[in-house]
């Protein structure tokens, strides 16, 4: 098994971090709890190519794919970049170019690949009930009751895809933004959640039982994301160790320290190892319930202790809301709930496991 990035992933993350690193400012991420969505960004980085490589050539994409869309993602997450590239992109605009049809890629898909419109998912987190039910509504058509919080990118977004219960399944159906009740909401780091409310809301399309793929895909993703947040987190760390002194002395030089940033950098290397296993079988069309799992798992755990010994090590400028390293330690504690935690992760894992014995 070769984890090495193919020429694409690489053309794209090294396209990705340029333009990242040059349009990403203290003024385009606003102030703490504020923001969430860079809409010039988000049109530069579609008129870039940067959008539509990822997805198939069938909705005018560039017919590259999961592995690709990862490597973004590492990118925005090395840039807390306010794109919301995984809900747009990864979940919603790859599920319907797959389970959709032509008529709804040009619908839905072809305005976020132009960077002009943005989709968000509504999907509980792993092991949770779901929020929302439907029912036919004998038009050939469905009606939607239910709610969700902290609905990532909904604050902002132009349409919806949302599972729901219904005899018995789920099925994930599409709604545009006046069909939901959307009322704003902050979280952790950014201003661009939204709690989300339907009360018999129509829906005419559905795309099917594909939460399940959408869960995985959107999990990955995630993971992707902390992988980028976590490794800066710890280059700032450690620039900040060589050059921070006490007692005449980096605190780097301190066996302490020295070991805090060592047990972070083995969880660095555990997010990415498990990341690029679970991504390559999910690209591959095998089964990946368990590897998803797992690196959940780790970008939630490890995402976690990173973001910590980053704070600890810089002191007290570690809980200034307006140091640059903030942004991470938020960053990381939203992705490391998101989906599901740790503890969500292993229980599930476990599950997986006893099912299967063999």
């Amino acid at each position: 098994m070769d984890f090495s990035l193919t020429e694409a992933q690489q053309d794209l993350a090294s396209l990705t971090r340029r333009i990242l690193t040059d349009k990403v400012t203290p003024d385009v991420l606003g102030s703490h709890g504020s923001g969430g969505f860079d809409a010039p960004l988000w049109t530069f980085l579609a008129q870039a190519g940067v959008v539509d490589a990822a997805l198939p050539q069938s909705v005018g994409g560039g017919g590259f794919g999961l592995l690709e869309q990862c490597s973004v993602l590492a990118e925005i997450g090395r840039a807390v970049a306010p794109v919301p590239y995984l809900t747009s992109v990864v979940m919603a605009a790859a599920a319907v170019a797959e389970f959709g049809d032509g008529r709804l890629a040009e619908q839905w898909v072809v305005p976020v690949l132009r960077g002009e419109h943005v989709l968000a998912v509504a999907l509980p987190d792993y092991g949770v009930p779901c929020g929302f039910t439907a029912e036919a509504d004998g038009g050939g058509g469905w009606r939607l009751t239910g709610a969700q919080t902290a609905v990532s990118s909904g604050a902002f977004a132009h349409g919806f895809l949302v599972e729901a219960a219904i005899d018995g399944g789920r099925q994930v159906f599409l709604l545009d933004r006046d069909s939901v009740t959307v009322s704003p909401q902050r979280t952790v780091d950014h201003a661009d959640a939204a709690l989300m409310e339907l009360s018999g809301a129509k829906a005419s399309v559905s795309l099917g039982d594909v939460g399940e793929w959408l869960r995985l895909r959107g999990t990955i993703g995630v993971c992707a994301q902390q992988l980028g947040v976590v490794e800066r987190a710890l280059e700032l760390t450690a620039a900040y160790a060589r050059e921070r002194e006490q007692f005449g002395h980096p605190i780097g030089s301190f066996q302490a320290v020295r070991q805090r940033l060592a047990d972070a950098y083995v969880d660095v290397e555990a997010v990415r190892l498990t990341l690029w296993q679970a991504a390559w079988r999910l690209s591959e069309g095998l089964p990946a319930a368990e590897e998803v799992a797992t690196a959940k798992f780790w970008a939630a755990e490890a995402g976690h202790r990173v973001a910590h010994t980053a704070v600890h090590v810089h002191g007290g400028v570690g809980i200034d809301v307006d140091h640059t390293l903030h942004r991470y330690f938020v960053a990381a504690k939203r992705l490391e709930f998101t989906l599901g935690g740790a503890t969500a992760q292993a229980r599930g894992l476990g599950d997986l496991l006893a099912a299967d014995p063999a």
